[in-house]
């Protein structure tokens, strides 16, 4: 798919969408959860049944689209239009698109799909990795009744790919100190990997830490910056870039972990020549990973 047009007519019905998430739950046909046996008849209420036992299960079951009032083909669009890489979807864009009838619910929405960026058990990069930090300004963060803006810092991981840049990997930190940093680089970037730094002091630890550890010395001049750690000064300016055009300067500090998941998500899939690709991934990660219910993600934002 690379269209609408070819989108709509692939999921034109609910049918459709179900037949697509049970391929992607069940690849080798349906395994009984109860029994562990092949076969199923589809019941009147659109679930599967099984042959052995009579257990009924729902395609749905376990997954962002548990016990969901609105039809699939909706959130087919909604994700859609989520890997959109031109730009970053709203909740109120979403609203807008959709004709939901709820600020609220599209929320929701963002806040499942954003959590189904990050694949259960995230492979780690390898090989040459330039590593940097950088500040994200004009975040704001509720202090008692009161907002105030600050700063963020992200720790940003790019896998050197020749003259280019491969996979990224991007974390907020509390601070540029060797603790954070160092816990970071060993989160994303395999042992024994080159990693090339700047000469700050904090990453001196990477070689006891099991790492093959470059430093580059550069002044603090920014021409210089981009020159010894182009990759990762390009991604900061990607991600800058991103977040500004759709917030206008001001963003949640308690949503910026999901706009950095989201953002990794778009970048290392930008060099693909079909959006329908992305469309299947990410519905593929979002039947692989737990339901989330309004109230608990409300407590982790």
């Amino acid at each position: 798919m690379r269209t609408l047009a070819e989108f709509e007519r692939r999921f034109a019905t609910e049918g459709a969408c179900r037949d697509y998430l049970a391929r992607l739950r069940w690849p080798n046909g349906f395994c009984c959860p109860q029994c562990m046996t092949s076969g199923s008849w589809s019941t009147t209420r659109s679930l599967l049944m099984c042959r052995q036992c009579g257990y009924q299960a729902s395609v749905t079951a376990g997954t962002i689209f548990h016990r969901t009032r609105i039809p699939l083909q909706d959130w087919f669009r909604a994700i859609w239009w989520m890997t959109d890489q031109t730009q970053r979807l709203t909740a109120s864009g979403l609203q807008r698109l959709l004709g939901l009838g709820s600020y609220r619910t599209a929320w929701l929405w963002l806040q499942k799909l954003q959590r189904a960026m990050v694949r259960p058990g995230l492979d780690r990069l390898e090989g040459q990795i330039e590593v940097d930090e950088t500040y994200i300004d004009g975040v704001t963060t509720r202090e008692s009744s009161r907002y105030q803006e600050s700063k963020a810092l992200v720790a940003i991981a790019a896998q050197v790919d020749r003259k280019g840049i491969g996979r990224i990997r991007l974390r907020r930190i509390p601070a540029a100190s060797a603790s954070p940093l160092i816990a970071f680089v060993k989160y994303v970037v395999e042992p024994s990997s080159v990693v090339i730094t700047d000469g700050w002091e904090a990453y001196a630890g990477l070689k006891q830490a099991g790492f093959k550890h470059r430093p580059r010395m550069i002044s603090p001049t920014e021409k210089a910056a981009t020159t010894l750690l182009p990759r990762v000064q390009r991604v900061a300016l990607l991600l800058k870039r991103w977040l500004m055009g759709t917030h206008q300067g001001t963003l949640s500090g308690e949503q910026l972990d999901s706009y950095l998941d989201e953002f990794t998500f778009l970048f290392n899939r930008r060099t693909s020549r079909y959006r329908g690709k992305l469309f299947h991934r990410l519905v593929a990660q979002a039947v692989a990973i737990e339901s989330s219910p309004f109230p608990r993600l409300v407590a982790d934002s």
